[in-house]
């Protein structure tokens, strides 16, 4: 039973962990950004590459891409120009959306590139197994590690979550406090139209005397 829990755990601990690895085509001449939500002070790695499309030789220069890693305020964490391979990592240092853009040159006729893009954040961002080498650590530790840092991720991942929580319920209150006031100002501006035209009316009626 104490195995099953674990277990599951564990699983909660990658899934709260952003795990991205994929494989899109991306076309000469254009842009394309991936993004994942990453909590401050959070580890993410990532690595890329160019998929060679002659197997058994050297990859062709044309086969180049631009990698560029920012934070949502703009602050830039790995830069790659022409590469057909690379791999970043860092703490985040804030919270938000980070974006990973990738940029091929134009060419003529256009290229149509494959890329590999693995990307983990969190718990999934460890390498357990360098873990278990330079700590010199048997495999019911090493789990027990696994399981701490699991543990700790999902309790910082619930007080992000409800920070998260307060800070819409707060945008919540402060819009309905805006529109309940421009209701008031809209009857307002009515029931001032209104007058004014009844109070014009009235004017036109008795110049005419037919009031």
């Amino acid at each position: 039973m104490i195995g099953v829990v674990a277990g599951v755990i564990l699983n909660l601990g990658f899934l709260l962990g952003g795990v991205q690895s994929i494989r899109f085509e991306l076309q000469s001449g254009h842009t394309k950004c991936i993004a994942e939500d990453i909590k401050a002070d959070s580890m993410t790695v990532g690595k890329y590459s160019v998929v060679n499309p002659n197997d058994g030789y050297p990859i062709p220069d044309s086969h180049k891409v631009t990698v560029r890693v920012t934070s949502a305020y703009g602050n830039n964490y790995h830069y790659g120009d022409r590469v057909d391979s690379g791999q970043f990592a860092f703490p985040a240092a804030e919270a938000g959306d980070y974006m990973a853009c990738f940029w091929v040159v134009d060419h003529k006729p256009p290229l149509t590139l494959t890329i590999d893009f693995d990307w983990k954040t969190g718990v999934a961002a460890k390498d357990w197994s360098n873990v278990a080498k330079k700590g010199q650590v048997d495999v019911m530790e090493l789990e027990l590690k696994k399981l701490y840092d699991t543990v700790t991720s999902i309790h910082e991942e619930m007080f992000y979550l409800r920070g998260r929580e307060e800070e819409m319920q707060e945008l919540n209150q402060a819009t309905n406090s805006r529109m309940a006031w421009l209701s008031f100002l809209s009857l307002f501006v009515c029931l001032s139209v209104a007058g004014l035209q009844l109070w014009h009316l009235k004017n036109f009626f008795e110049r005419k005397k037919l009031l």
